[in-house]
């Protein structure tokens, strides 16, 4: 009876075959991934027959291809992996995260007209009536990474309300709130300062459901006066004015990664 493998060789053995296949994705993805266009404007280029990998023209929109090795060209013009832009917006009140609306609002691409990236997007959204920190990149996977809820990066947010919040409010925020048959949890709730007929509270979150704070607080019989969001995971806000937009430090981008594992991806 011939002898068998030790179990850790086997998984020596597999690793790199499983490296290999992660580098391996369709071909609309591809293009969205090298930040040349979304996956269904891709789609729409492959069914016009203007996408071509290795010199081969790709009709198929469920091809595979291999990012680490594919030649990939648009029209005859071979495409490279766009520079990645990483930009944070103090985004002011009143206006739509989208780029473009169809009743004519402002929205925050209004503040990125001299930033001429055709492929940039918001990382996740702030409500027209909410204030503060809103991320734009054309690297989808950080994206993508940054916003899934198993990554727990948390966003922390100061909020006015028309009263003063009591300890059994705070505690309700916590622990848990119905609100339209969902509950809805705050990481963490606290007061940071009164005044006579208002208060400020801070509002930390780990997931991303839709106008949570202002439903959360509509429960408990609260009125929400302003929604400022002053950090996602250690990138704080900070003095950057109303409506500016900065690029991101690579220390900063380094922290956002290593919050979300990213750090431990690519060394692997």
């Amino acid at each position: 009876m011939r002898e068998r493998r030790p179990p850790h060789k086997t998984r020596e053995r597999t690793k790199p075959a499983d490296n290999a296949a992660a580098k391996r994705v369709t071909l609309p993805r591809a293009l969205s991934k090298l930040g040349y266009c979304s996956r269904t404007q891709a789609e729409r280029l492959i069914a016009e027959n203007r996408v071509a990998v290795d010199g081969r023209t790709v009709s198929d929109t469920s091809a595979w291809v291999d990012l680490a090795t594919a030649s990939i060209s648009i029209d005859g013009l071979v495409i490279a992996a766009e520079a990645k832009i990483y930009l944070m917006l103090n985004k002011p009140r009143g206006l739509v995260t989208t780029r473009h609306d169809p009743e004519g609002r402002p929205t925050v691409y209004d503040c990125l007209k001299d930033f001429d990236i055709p492929h940039l997007s918001p990382v996740g959204r702030l409500d027209k009536a909410s204030e503060g920190l809103l991320l734009f990149t054309n690297d989808t996977e950080f994206a993508q990474i940054l916003l899934d809820p198993v990554t727990h990066v948390t966003k922390t947010y100061h909020v006015q309300i028309d009263r003063i919040m009591d300890d059994e409010d705070i505690v309700a925020m916590t622990s848990g709130i119905r609100h339209d048959g969902e509950l809805l949890t705050a990481t963490a709730a606290r007061r940071l300062r009164r005044g006579d007929r208002n208060s400020w509270i801070e509002v930390e979150l780990n997931e991303g459901r839709n106008r949570q704070i202002r439903r959360m607080l509509e429960a408990l019989g609260t009125e929400c006066l302003r929604l400022v969001r002053v950090a996602i995971g250690g990138l704080e806000l900070g003095e950057l004015p109303k409506g500016a937009v900065r690029a991101l430090t690579e220390p900063e981008l380094q922290a956002l990664r290593r919050k979300t594992g990213m750090e431990r991806t690519r060394r692997n």
